[in-house]
């Protein structure tokens, strides 16, 4: 069986180092790469119809050009030879990320300490630490 890393993404510098950090350990061991770009949303709220046409508008659109900002890393992985792919899904990062590697059967989930925004960094400090404590394989943080 073929070991998977699931790389959390968010286009940082820091979410890059941790996809080169897997990328290096894939090359070495023959592990796939699975870089996961997570766009928080909520489902909850009380909207008018229209409103909710136009929210699932707008979710398609983010996923499309979230997947447009993935897949030049899922390129130079390729290029590289490392078997990669991506996920680009809407929700909790933490609750997302965990069930992804559930489903995968990811080995482990590589992320970046923190974001270089003061936004990213209070968003993924807390998803560290969410993954510390419920991730469903070993957690790599990458500084």
């Amino acid at each position: 069986m073929t070991d998977t890393y699931l790389v959390g993404f968010d286009g940082t510098a820091q979410s890059r180092r941790a996809v080169d950090y897997a990328a290096a350990r894939a090359e070495k061991s023959g592990a796939k790469v699975c870089v996961v770009l997570v766009i928080e949303w909520s489902p909850y709220g009380f909207h008018t119809p229209e409103e909710l046409a136009e929210r699932h508008k707008r979710r398609e659109e983010e996923l499309d050009r979230a997947g447009a900002m993935v897949q030049p890393v899922i390129d130079d992985l390729t290029k590289a030879g490392v078997d990669a792919s991506s996920e680009v899904r809407h929700g909790n990062a933490g609750d997302l990320l965990c069930q992804i590697a559930t489903e995968k059967s990811a080995t482990q989930i590589v992320i970046g300490r923190t974001g270089d925004s003061e936004l990213a960094q209070r968003l993924l400090g807390g998803l560290v630490i969410t993954l510390a404590q419920v991730a469903p394989v070993p957690v790599t943080i990458v500084p």
